[in-house]
């Protein structure tokens, strides 16, 4: 066990990295738990007012991440400071990506169905953080040997092709797969070769005179919500707390 941290998160300077994926991840699942006893009413927890004004945690989540982020680049990847740095900077992202759709509607909505946004951006953050701990580098270079990462060609072509790639699948409605397809390679083909979601560019661009494509990406978005909106729904709840009615 020892020679495995030594050799796959010591050398390569992936402590940092470690502590930061585990200060967010623990961040953010105390501050749903101490937000949900508030909703309810329990526990010595309460709101943060200054002046009459409801202080969001964002606002400290936005400070530490600043703090965080300057002092891990002045700090480097190794040291106590860097990993200091490291833990801070976790703290702060989780309290700022805790409340992201609170910033992107720039409205408290917390506790609301578009609230389920902060659910669903946290945990493809973790999830990609722990991709990039895995050994995975964006658009897949990682995965060439030697020989290949000499040949600037094929380092181009590698980065070119998943790039447009993920761009397709963007285009196509298909975000998730378009942000995972930049880490892990080819992922974003699944995205690029389907069928766009109604109201993607793709869609308005290439199916406005293609009646049957339309109505075929229509019925196969219906399916494929149906079958998953309602499991999607429940662990969101799970990790977040059920929104108001």
């Amino acid at each position: 066990m020892g020679d495995w941290w030594q050799r796959n998160i010591t050398e390569p300077g992936k402590l940092p990295l470690l502590l930061a994926l585990a200060a967010f991840t623990l961040t953010f699942v105390i501050t749903r738990v101490v937000t949900r006893l508030i909703r309810a009413g329990k526990g010595p927890f309460g709101n943060v007012r200054a002046g009459g004004v409801h202080v969001h945690h964002v606002v400290p989540g936005v400070v530490l991440t600043v703090v965080g982020g300057f002092a891990a680049v002045a700090g480097g990847r190794h040291g106590v400071g860097s990993a200091l740095a490291a833990v801070v900077f976790g703290i702060g992202a989780g309290l700022v990506l805790d409340e992201f759709a609170l910033i992107l509607h720039l409205d408290d909505v917390y506790w609301t169905e578009a609230g389920r946004k902060s659910v669903e951006v946290v945990v493809v953050t973790a999830a990609l953080v722990g991709l990039l701990l895995a050994g995975f580098t964006p658009f897949g270079v990682d995965g060439m040997t030697q020989d290949e990462l000499r040949d600037r060609a094929n380092v181009i072509a590698t980065v070119a092709g998943n790039f447009v790639l993920s761009l397709l699948a963007l285009a196509k409605g298909k975000t998730r797969l378009a942000v995972f397809g930049v880490i892990v390679p080819f992922v974003a083909l699944i995205g690029a070769v389907r069928l766009a979601r109604p109201g993607s560019f793709w869609a308005r661009r290439f199916y406005g005179r293609r009646p049957h494509a339309r109505a075929k990406a229509h019925l196969r978005a219906y399916r494929h919500d149906r079958r998953w909106s309602g499991p999607r729904r429940a662990v969101q709840d799970w990790i977040g707390g059920r929104p108001d009615a």
